[in-house]
C-alpha cells in the first residue's frame, strides 16, 4: 500500500513538471507572441533558474507571468525531488529494476520448468531439478519466500499462479514442464486448467491431497497427478513387506548431480547413426559401464529389461542404470 502511494506521488510529480513546461512554453508563445523556439528557451531558463538573459526586455505582464512560472516550478520540482527520493528509499525503484532484469532472463528461456508454489514439495522439486541443471522458474506469492529465492539467485515471479498473467510472465508459452505444488487442490486444478490452455505441449504434473481430485486434475489436463500422503504411506508399508527391495530402489534414486544412478536418454539426442539400430549396436555397457533396464515407446508403453535386439526408434527413450561415475560418463558421451 505504501509503495503504491509513493508511485502515485511520483506519477503526479512527473505530470505537474510536464504541465509547468507546457504552461510556460504556450504562455510565452500564445500570450506574448514569442516564436516557439524563443518560448521554449525562456521556459527552460526560467524553470531551471540558470540566470541567462531574456530574449528581449520584459513588459510588466511578462514579468508577472515569469514570476508565476518561477514560483510554480520551484514548488513543482521540489515536490518531484521529494517524491523521487521517497520512491528510492522505499526500495520500489530497485525492485522494479530487479523484476525487469529477471523478466528478460525468463523471456530468453526455452524448454524450462515452472514450479508453482515454494512450499515443502516445491523446494524438493527445485532441489532435484537444480541437481540435473535444469532451468527453473518459481511462482510464489509469499514475499518472505520470494526473498529466499532472490538470495539463492533462483528465477522467480511474484504473484498468483492461478492467474493467466503470472503464468505468462513465468514463460508458460515456452515451458516444457509445469509442476503445481500449491497446498489447495482447487488452486492446483485451476493452474492445470489454465496452463493446459496456454500451452498444450507443456507436460503438467500436479500435486493432490484428496483422491476425489485425482480424476478432475487428469480431465483438466494434468499428465501426472502425485499424492504425497498416499505415496508416503505406501512407501512405509513397502518397507515392512519388501524392505530390501525398497531400500535398493531408494539407493538408485538418491538426490544429487554426482550421486544419481538412473538416467533417461532420448533416442532423438543420440548421434543419427544409431537411429533404427539396436541396443546392442549402441553398446553402452562397453562405452560407459551403464546398463539399459527400460525402454519407453512412442505409445507411452514401458518395456522392462528390453532385449538387446530391440531397435532404437525416433521419439523413444532409454532408461539406463549405472553407478554415479558411469552416469557421468554417459552424460559426457551424449
Amino acid at each position: 500500500m505504501i509503495k503504491l502511494v509513493f508511485r502515485s506521488r511520483l506519477y503526479k510529480a512527473i505530470f505537474f513538471s510536464g504541465l509547468t513546461f507546457f504552461i510556460g512554453i504556450f504562455g510565452y508563445f500564445l500570450l506574448f507572441d514569442y516564436s516557439f523556439i524563443d518560448a521554449f528557451y525562456m521556459t527552460v531558463i526560467t524553470v531551471t533558474t540558470v540566470g541567462f538573459g531574456e530574449v528581449h526586455p520584459f513588459t510588466p505582464e511578462e514579468k508577472l507571468f515569469t514570476t508565476f512560472l518561477i514560483l510554480s516550478s520551484l514548488f513543482t520540482f521540489g515536490y518531484a525531488v521529494s517524491s523521487f527520493s521517497e520512491y528510492l528509499i522505499s526500495g520500489d525503484f530497485f525492485q522494479q529494476l530487479k523484476i525487469k532484469r529477471v523478466q528478460k532472463q525468463i523471456e530468453q528461456l526455452n524448454g524450462h520448468t515452472i514450479v508453482c508454489g515454494f512450499g515443502r514439495n516445491g523446494k524438493q522439486a527445485l532441489a532435484k531439478l537444480k541437481s540435473y541443471k535444469r532451468d527453473v522458474v518459481i511462482i510464489e506469492k509469499d514475499k518472505e519466500l520470494i526473498k529466499q529465492l532472490d538470495e539463492r539467485k533462483v528465477l522467480n515471479v511474484e504473484g498468483d499462479a492461478t492467474s493467466d498473467e503470472t503464468l505468462l510472465k513465468a514463460g508458460i508459452n515456452n515451458a516444457k514442464f509445469l509442476i503445481t505444488a500449491l497446498p489447495s487442490d482447487a488452486d492446483n486444478l485451476f493452474v492445470v486448467l489454465t496452463a493446459s490452455q496456454l500451452n498444450k505441449k507443456c507436460k503438467i504434473i500436479s500435486r493432490a491431497s484428496k483422491e476425489s481430485t485425482y480424476s478432475k486434475l487428469k480431465i483438466a489436463g494434468a499428465n501426472n497427478v502425485i499424492m504425497p500422503d498416499k505415496l508416503g504411506g505406501a512407501h512405509m508399508a513397502s518397507l515392512v513387506v519388501t524392505p530390501d527391495v525398497i531400500e535398493f530402489v531408494d539407493r538408485l534414486t538418491i538426490e544429487g548431480d554426482t550421486t544419481a544412478n538412473l538416467e533417461e536418454v532420448a533416442i532423438n539426442d543420440l548421434p543419427k547413426e544409431y537411429l533404427n539400430k539396436t541396443i546392442l549396436d549402441l553398446d553402452l555397457r562397453k562405452k560407459t559401464g551403464c546398463t539399459v533396464i527400460g525402454y519407453k515407446t512412442t505409445g507411452e508403453e514401458y518395456i522392462i529389461n528390453p532385449e538387446a535386439s530391440l531397435k532404437l526408434e525416433a521419439g523413444c527413450n532409454l532408461i539406463v542404470l549405472g553407478r554415479p561415475e558411469q552416469i557421468q560418463k554417459l552424460r559426457a558421451l551424449f
